[in-house]
């Protein structure tokens, strides 16, 4: 049976959970699709198989590499250490910005992801993580620093 090589054109299937089982991404169409948060990327009811040339760096590397000398239909799990993922989580990133600072219109809600433009009119993306009368204390951290990342794979075929 063939195997996967570098180069190669694939189609698989992924699951990526964090270390206490969160399953924050996937592919497989099988996930609840009832929950309210259906419709965003990581619910995995808008997605589907994945295709990629192993190699061309379009996901994790770590994952395109244990694709190589995979048959269709193995299944694989690695670990992607917060290092080589989305780096350690940075208490630096963590800031307060007066109430003041935001325009009128935005209501701003714990949870909520804002895109700041600064005057060099470059976005950050930051996460309100808490709401005082005065002060609003943004995290610019990306969701997943800190983590360590667990992908099953499941190679389907080789295009």
């Amino acid at each position: 049976m063939a195997q996967a090589k570098q180069g190669d054109k694939v189609r698989f299937n992924f699951e990526g959970k964090l270390e206490d089982g969160t399953v924050f991404d996937t592919t497989y169409t099988d996930a609840d699709c009832s929950d309210d948060d259906c419709g965003d990327d990581s619910c995995g009811c808008e997605s589907g198989p994945m295709e990629l040339v192993i190699g061309a760096e379009d996901f994790f590397p770590q994952v395109e590499e244990a694709l190589i000398g995979m048959a269709p239909g193995e299944k694989k799990t690695i670990t992607i250490a917060c290092d080589d993922a989305f780096g350690d989580y940075d208490d630096e990133q963590v800031f307060v910005v007066g109430r003041d600072q935001f325009p009128d219109n935005i209501n701003p809600q714990v949870g909520d992801d804002l895109e700041l433009t600064g005057d060099d009119e470059e976005g950050m993306v930051v996460t309100v993580i808490e709401i005082g009368d005065q002060e609003i204390t943004l995290d610019a951290n990306h969701p997943l620093a800190g983590e360590d990342l667990i992908f099953t794979i499941e190679l389907l075929e080789i295009l």
